[in-house]
């Protein structure tokens, strides 16, 4: 059966005994449906007091166009904690339409290990991403209007875009203002994926409505005709923004097959931006639970960095321990394997493929101190062979690794690793490194105080394994003019490609010596972080050439299929 096909065949409960299992209210919850529901700000204040759960941190190598199933692996790991007593709660982004539209598919898992409705997550959800990109336009409208009636601001230079989430090269580059009306002169403007909006990252570090409204207001929107920035609040902009936000910023409580709880709330890419859920969404769900299963986006290199360097150290917490997850199929693929070879046994091509693996979890033992277990998910064309030779490669590093069934047995597949997290979360003895005195403490990769050049230059050399940092002219002097402005001291988005360690997507194997090229650079003043473009990534995502679109239909009975 197709995921969508095993999830309409599992008897959800109603959403309200869901809540009420986890010490939720009825009063705190407000419906969508039977299966759907946002949770009231009102909980994270009754709870202000109670003691933090576990954070489990997922993540994983570098993606590869196959799939790893990180998200599948995050599901199953919680469902099995609950299996063997524990009360697990997952924390999870919420699909974007383009993805679901494109290359990639659907984003609530697979085949047991799901969260449901999963057509409505994948969708339309609760509104969460269109509301984000209705306050993403209003900007652009108010901006755009202040000009046409006589601009006072004395704006020259418009540097916010609109967005829409979806994939459409087409929008990467426009003109606007092509009417011809008096007082209004076109410009070349474009369009940004809503995942990648400045907004969807304020969101998602904002810790209540009044901060979300103060980060709006700190938006740059372009700058005057002496070349100072000019902000959203300058156009009195924040308050309408966060009046379409006012539903968008309480967190979605869902369930997996197995009736854990789910709360899915955010969406940024954590190739374009900084890949995870919403603070709000994971401090809730760390007092709602006794383990919190969350996930950032892509490989380790991106997702993990941008999770402890940006959201731990906004929110002030820090994971119990990081799961890597990985694939016999992704680690051929890292080798060297071409992708119409992978089904068949090759143990070199493994050999090959670990060193992105092995990159990755030295990153987060020794450059962050953080516990690791590898996690196999394990696929039924893995042959004993080739299993047999990871096992014994990773202990011969003295790497923990757990084989997870997640897809075929749902959180049965998982046991064995929910009971080796248990073990390596609860047992009192201090966790030493060379780096870290102090068990499972979080050292960030820079200090706050380094200016932004060294800031990258750490990251890509310690994270990514450039040799060396190479900057454009154009991004220098932006660093510059930053720095100028009093911004120095914000942590550093690196925009860069997911499939390679490098900013180079054909450089699977991360050959030879590379560096990393920055070539622009970019002011995020509201979401509170500075964005660097590494290589050829690109904010506004295109369609492959046979979009999963074209698979994607709906019966007269209403029926979805197609969506996986």
């Amino acid at each position: 059966m197709t995921d969508i096909e095993i999830a309409k065949n599992v008897k959800l409960k109603n959403i309200t005994e869901i809540a009420k299992n986890i010490g939720i209210k009825e009063d705190e919850i407000e419906v969508y449906g039977k299966y759907k529901a946002k949770i009231s700000n009102e909980v994270s204040k009754r709870l202000k007091e109670k003691e933090n759960g576990k954070l489990i941190l997922v993540t994983a190598i570098n993606p590869t166009p196959l799939g790893e199933g990180k998200t599948t692996v995050s599901i199953a790991i919680a469902d099995a904690l609950n299996k063997i007593g524990k009360k697990a709660i997952l924390a999870l982004r919420e699909p974007s339409l383009g993805p679901v539209f494109g290359i990639k598919g659907g984003a609530t898992g697979g085949g047991m290990s799901q969260v449901a409705p999963m057509e409505d997550i994948n969708l339309h959800f609760t509104g969460d991403i269109h509301a984000i990109t209705s306050a993403n336009n209003l900007l652009s409208s108010l901006i755009d209007n202040h000009i046409y009636f006589g601009n006072e601001l004395k704006i020259k230079k418009v540097t916010w875009k609109r967005c829409i989430d979806l994939n459409d090269r087409q929008l990467r580059m426009i003109e606007t203002g092509l009417s011809g009306e008096k007082n209004i002169e076109p410009r070349k403007d474009g369009f940004n994926i809503t995942v990648a909006s400045e907004i969807m990252a304020i969101l998602c570090l904002s810790k209540d409505i009044k901060e979300l409204k103060e980060n709006l207001g700190n938006i740059i929107i372009g700058y005057n005709e002496k070349d100072e920035p000019v902000y959203a609040k300058d156009l009195n902009a924040q308050g309408a923004m966060a009046a379409l936000l006012k539903d968008a910023i309480k967190p979605n409580l869902v369930q997996t097959l197995e009736h854990t709880p789910a709360i899915i709330h955010g969406g940024p890419f954590a190739n374009i931006a900084h890949g995870c859920n919403s603070i709000i969404a994971t401090k809730l769900a760390l007092k709602l639970g006794e383990y919190t299963v969350t996930e950032a986006g892509f490989g380790a290199d991106l997702g993990a960095e941008k999770f402890l360097d940006i959201k731990c150290r906004k929110a002030k917490i820090k994971p119990d321990i990081a799961v890597i997850v990985t694939t016999i199929k992704a680690l051929k693929y890292h080798g060297g394997v071409e992708k119409e070879d992978i089904q068949y046994e090759n143990i070199k091509g493994i050999q090959n493929g670990l060193h992105n693996l092995f990159t990755h979890v030295e990153n987060l033992k020794v450059r962050y101190g953080l516990k690791v277990i590898v996690v196999l998910n394990k696929f039924n064309t893995d042959k004993d062979e080739e299993i047999e030779f990871l096992e014994k490669a990773l202990k011969e590093k003295n790497i923990e690794l757990s084989i997870v069934e997640g897809w075929k047995k749902g959180g049965n597949g998982a046991i064995d690793i929910a009971n080796k997290i248990i073990k390596e979360t609860e047992n009192a003895e201090e966790f030493i490194n060379e780096f870290s005195m102090i068990r499972n403490e979080v050292n960030y990769l820079y200090p706050l105080r380094d200016d932004i050049k060294t800031k990258i230059e750490k990251i890509a050399t310690k994270i990514y394994r450039a040799t060396e940092v190479e900057f454009s002219i154009d991004a220098i002097e932006k660093i510059e003019k930053i720095e100028k402005m009093g911004y120095a001291k914000l942590p550093v988005c690196i925009a860069k490609t997911q499939y390679s360690l490098s900013d180079d997507s054909k450089n699977l194997q991360d050959k030879g010596k590379y560096k990393i090229t920055i070539r622009d650079i970019e002011l995020k003043a509201g979401a509170g972080f500075v964005v660097a473009l590494a290589g050829k990534i690109m904010t506004m995502p295109g369609l492959p050439k046979k979009p999963s679109a074209e698979n994607i239909d709906i019966d007269e009975d209403g029926n979805i299929s197609g969506i996986f």
